[in-house]
């Protein structure tokens, strides 16, 4: 929230006057068709055609909750969209229910529904029909109460080891060991990007020339069941297999089949003997406490304001505590900036949206005006204002890859759900600590009575980050979100900079009518292959525009150096 850049003049009256660029085509390269990296930012326009299957100029209709037709779905694509099927990395729930569950984070109780308890702690499911929470019976001190789901796994099983993560992708698991608290020999075990029922072995390494960085291995599983990494070691369990490789177990007695694993003091091939597990960072807390798992009104005295933090476009930004004791951030809507009723249709849907690339809502405060909106406190603020900061402008290379890729997750989540966000930039994505990013806002901008936001004849938009066809024809799509996430990856590049510098938002529309794109900066380091991203978010035909699973592929995969994807170990 914040920048205010938008178009003065109104929206024009004749669908066909929109130039769509097309002369030098740029593509994403995935369909098999010739790709023209464009070097320079002015693109031929074609020949004005009229189109009877564009919309009318004039204001869509208000959607509610209950439409069905929430989501301006993509025009037909006749090609290939994305490299290859996204694997999902965590296995098919399974019911707890009458089992015994450990606990592998400590967690206070938030009411007097739930329970305390430490890590290690054992529990009894009785009921786990309750969604992020189960009610259980801890076996120590046989209190009766709901947990968070996500802070325990079923005793025994490979989810309640230490060095096991469920939900981590392979950039993210670069991030957490390469922490500069974890020694060399640090590890995780990870489920496989590629293989269903294998594993990938993430370990710390350092050398002189390279200082520290990760190296991967995969844990191949047996048709027979077990698993290896290199075939002349073959183990029948993963814990077995974490354990033939660690250096507590060195020396130590262990199972006759496994005793030549344990005479050489030395890694049995990998970079490095495993070390330490890496620790894993607190989950995230879908609901408040048990009580507002199923409700999201909040009693206003509950929630304490305690320092401003801001004002954006929809009003001031409060840092505040959930009584007295949980952080959280609230958003103090301006009076008359929304409809009531329309805002609470879509804050009930907003609530049902999890996913730990976009900030939490937690509930709302809605009696009276103003609205409250309570979410996640996420401590750095706006991305925009971060990287504008000292320590913003830090960060690596690296760092700005890793963002992307979060933010691009977030987006991919929001594309599989149908939600637009309509107003996706920099302003509009939280940090928190080790540059964590998630997207806020999703949602909102649909209910805003504000001529910043709604589409309205004569009305104002955040012109540069909006796609052309939605300034004109008021048609979002998610393929409009994907032009903002191009002009968001200019302002993540650029540490900030206001796009199109310089250009008012007439003059901005006028250009990328003609078919002007913003260029490759040559004040930050910007790779060709990146920008080249950027020039096909921004294609003037939304079909051709990327998926946001593509790009969270792309930047998940995008290598800062050198290393090979996967180290062999020797037989």
């Amino acid at each position: 929230m914040g920048n205010n850049c938008c178009c003065c003049g109104s929206r024009r009256s004749q669908p066909d006057r929109l130039v769509y660029p097309g002369g030098n085509k740029i593509t994403h390269g995935l369909d098999g068709r010739d790709s023209k990296r464009c070097s320079a930012a002015l693109i031929t326009p074609k020949k004005k055609t009229r189109t009877s299957e564009r919309e009318s100029v004039g204001p869509p209709p208000r959607l509610t909750a209950i439409d069905n037709n929430r989501y301006t779905p993509d025009p037909q694509r006749s090609h290939a969209d994305i490299i290859r099927t996204r694997p999902t990395p965590t296995r098919p729930p399974v019911s707890v229910k009458g089992r015994i569950v450990v606990a592998v984070y400590n967690y206070e109780a938030r009411d007097s529904s739930d329970v305390s308890f430490k890590k290690g702690d054992r529990m009894e499911v009785v009921d786990d029909s309750e969604g992020d929470w189960l009610n259980v019976i801890h076996l120590m001190t046989k209190v009766q109460g709901y947990i968070p789901g996500n802070f325990v796994a079923a005793e025994l099983s490979v989810e309640s080891e230490d060095w096991f993560f469920e939900n981590v992708s392979r950039k993210e698991a670069e991030k957490l060991l390469l922490a500069e608290k974890n020694p060399r020999g640090t590890f995780l075990v990870r489920p496989s990007e590629h293989n269903p029922n294998g594993y990938s072995l993430s370990v710390k390494d350092w050398e002189e020339v390279r200082g520290c960085h990760v190296k991967h291995y995969k844990i191949k599983p047996l048709d027979n069941g077990g698993f290896y990494i290199s075939t002349n070691k073959t183990f029948l369990t993963l814990v077995e297999l974490v354990n033939a490789y660690t250096s507590e177990s060195r020396g130590s007695p262990s199972p006759p089949v496994l005793t030549r694993l344990f005479v050489a003091e030395n890694a049995y091939g990998l970079c490095h003997v495993l070390s330490t597990p890496c620790p894993k960072p607190q989950p995230t807390m879908w609901d408040l406490g048990p009580t507002y798992r199923d409700k999201w009104e909040i009693p206003r005295e509950e929630i304490q304001l305690i320092q401003r933090l801001g004002h954006g476009n929809f009003g001031e930004v409060w840092y505040g505590k959930w009584k007295n004791n949980i952080e959280v951030a609230v958003k103090m809507l301006r009076e008359g900036t929304m409809s009531t009723q329309a805002f609470l249709e879509e804050a009930a849907i907003m609530k049902k949206f999890r996913h730990r690339r976009l900030v939490t809502l937690f509930g709302v405060c809605s009696e009276r005006e103003p609205i409250y909106i309570v979410q996640e406190y996420m401590s750095k603020g706006s991305l925009l204002d971060f990287l504008r900061k000292d320590e913003g402008k830090c960060l690596e290379f690296e760092d700005l890859v890793y963002i992307a890729f979060q933010v691009a997750s977030g987006m991919e989540y929001l594309e599989s759900k149908q939600l637009i966000h309509r107003d996706l930039a920099a302003r509009n994505v939280l940090v928190g600590e080790n540059n964590i990013a998630k997207i806020c806002d999703f949602g909102l901008a649909r209910v805003i009575e504000d001529n910043e936001y709604c589409p309205k004849q004569g009305a104002r938009f955040p012109v540069k980050w909006t796609a052309p066809e939605a300034i004109v024809y008021g048609k979002f799509s998610i393929k409009s979100d994907v032009w903002s996430y191009g002009i968001f990856l200019m302002e993540l590049f650029t540490y900030g900079q206001v796009p199109y510098p310089g250009m008012h938002g007439r003059e901005v529309i006028d250009m990328v009518e003609k078919g002007y794109r913003m260029p490759k900066p040559t004040s930050h380091v910007l790779p060709d292959e990146i920008y080249h991203i950027m020039l096909t978010c921004w294609d003037a035909k939304p079909e051709n525009r990327p998926t946001f699973e593509f790009l969270t592929h792309y930047f998940e995969g995008f290598n800062v150096t050198s290393e090979v994807p996967y180290r062999e170990v020797p037989d």
